[in-house]
């Protein structure tokens, strides 16, 4: 894996000697994820962090006697691996995503077209890995985000064109506080309806297990099994052979034979992605509640008019950021640009209620 020969410079020697600490960095990350995982993950990870052996050494083999002292990763490395020691959750393999992504070998020629290829396959792996795990938070995550946000900019909103009508501090809280209890009641209670739905309708499109135990009886020769596999999208044909090869099978087993496949683990919910409808309820509840109660500490802590709206604005604004963030990281794109998207649309809404509220209160007064 080594090109060809030639005399480095210091440039050189400097950027091969941070290349070999990243990618030390990055199989001690592979390494700590892998060993909070088990079966096929944990064997990912481990070839991953083999692969990035494979690149080490090509840096060691390049710089031989001018290798020195090893130099620490580069900040983002180290706190990947930071992190997978101590989580070892889907945010890491998000952020080992992103890591993989920003990869310069394709542009350095000192790197081999084989390591530059090796990056850009290993991005799709962790690719891959991070969407199980994100699959598995993505029902109870989307209530909790949405909710969050919800909160935050719904009653932003309603502090700030209450309070741009000129009422008193105590009716601004007063407001936020029914703001509140009114939004997260309401959030909890559609998401549940929503989640609940959703769940009814999937399984009530899934097969019903209990037909199995009617195959038995199934005239081998002309029998329905197969209207059932063409309804499913076969073709005739197909759907003949796949229900003699079903029938033919019965006198082999013992037990009913499902018409569809199903779930490995019978503890496995085949509906994961979607969430339970009282998950998605409390967390739309909890997260709502938290996210508006933002906007009304500084009126809870006696202060008044225009510097409580600041103080509001900017907490809120901060907090908008920080979920903008934790969804960019999740979804692997840029945490900044989701962060501040985040911010320029509850800001957005914000303002357009204040001055809606400057303008019914000059109306009104």
């Amino acid at each position: 894996m080594t090109t060809a020969a030639r005399t480095p410079t210091p440039s050189d020697i400097k950027r091969w000697r941070r290349y070999l600490a990243d990618e030390r960095a990055e199989a001690s990350v592979y390494r700590d994820l892998a060993s909070r995982r088990q079966g096929e993950e944990r064997e990912i990870l481990l070839a991953l962090a083999e692969a990035e052996g494979r690149h080490e050494q090509h840096w060691v083999d390049l710089l031989g006697e001018s290798e020195g002292r090893p130099l620490r990763g580069d900040v983002r490395t180290r706190m990947l691996g930071w992190l997978a020691r101590r989580f070892g959750s889907v945010f890491v393999l998000a952020l080992a995503q992103r890591a993989e992504a920003r990869s310069p070998y394709a542009e350095d020629s000192d790197a081999t077209p084989q390591m530059a290829a090796d990056e850009q396959v290993h991005e799709e792996v962790v690719r891959a890995l991070a969407a199980r795990g994100r699959q598995r938070l993505s029902g109870t995550f989307r209530a909790a985000v949405f909710g969050a946000n919800d909160g935050l900019v719904s009653n932003l909103a309603l502090v700030l064109g209450v309070s741009a009508s000129g009422v008193a501090s105590h009716v601004v809280l007063l407001t936020g506080i029914s703001g509140l209890l009114a939004g997260a009641l309401s959030m909890g209670a559609g998401e549940y309806v929503s989640v609940r739905s959703q769940r009814e309708l999937l399984e009530a499109s899934s097969p019903n297990p209990e037909t199995g135990s009617a195959l038995p009886h199934l005239d081998v020769d002309a029998n329905e099994l197969t209207l059932v596999y063409r309804a499913r999208g076969m073709s005739p044909e197909e759907a003949a052979e796949h229900a003699r090869e079903v029938l033919s099978q019965l006198q082999a087993v013992t037990s009913p034979i499902p018409i569809a496949p199903t779930a490995s683990d019978g503890s496995d919910d085949e509906h994961e992605a979607i969430g339970t409808g009282w998950n998605a309820a409390l967390s739309s509840f909890c997260f709502f509640a938290s996210g508006a109660l933002i906007p009304i500490l500084p009126f809870l802590f006696g202060m008044t008019g225009t510097p409580a709206i600041i103080v509001a604005a900017v907490l809120v604004g901060i907090v908008l950021l920080g979920t903008g963030a934790v969804v960019g990281l999740l979804s692997g794109a840029s945490p900044l640009k989701r962060a501040v998207r985040q911010l320029l649309i509850g800001y957005g809404a914000a303002a357009a209620t204040y001055l809606l509220g400057l303008l019914f209160g000059a109306t009104i007064g």
